[in-house]
């Protein structure tokens, strides 16, 4: 990990653990880590057309991805797997078009109370707006290379922290063993 990545990681986590929405201990489910590139690979044309106009959907929606393909695990993981990556967001992403993303995961996917569902979305907003300020103020020059890698790490915490957060409120917590 760059130590911009690392640094966007501590960062989101620590929001996260202040809004009681993870545990100290992240999760980990190397079935859906190991999805990361492919992920990346399918989103990225999107995600790349919106950032100039819509970074905080650029990057947020990224977020909203990562809880989906963890409910998809949790709920059967073993007929989602079968599907491409590529399959899986763009069911996502043309269920309702792109720009609606955020909504069918929420209310649809995932079946959020209205309530709930804009608490997510804000939480989900105030991460990606953390990740466009940190990209922001990381010194890089817009359009290079290096400005593209980090916008690729963001788009990796936000994948995971997505995961995180989904498998937090499916009730998989992260505990030491011989504690409640």
């Amino acid at each position: 990990m760059t130590a911009f990545e690392t640094k966007l990681a501590k960062d989101l986590h620590q929001y996260l653990i202040s809004e009681k929405l993870v545990d100290e201990k992240l999760p980990e489910c190397p079935d859906l880590e190991d999805l990361w590139h492919a992920v990346e690979e399918a989103y990225l044309p999107d995600g790349i057309r919106e950032f100039n106009d819509y970074p905080n959907v650029s990057l947020g929606w990224m977020m909203f991805i990562g809880m989906a393909f963890a409910f998809y695990w949790d709920v059967d993981w073993e007929k989602y797997s079968k599907e491409t990556v590529e399959q899986l967001y763009k069911g996502l992403r043309d269920a309702k078009g792109y720009d609606n993303m955020d909504d069918y995961i929420l209310k649809e996917l995932l079946n959020l109370p209205e309530e709930e569902a804009e608490k997510m979305s804000s939480v989900v907003g105030e991460c990606a707006a953390r990740a466009y300020h940190a990209l922001h103020h990381s010194n890089l020059e817009p359009g290079t290379k290096e400005a593209a890698l980090a916008y690729v790490d963001a788009l990796h915490q936000l994948y995971l922290m997505g995961i995180a957060l989904e498998l937090n409120n499916l009730g998989y917590h992260m505990t030491l063993l011989g504690q409640n």
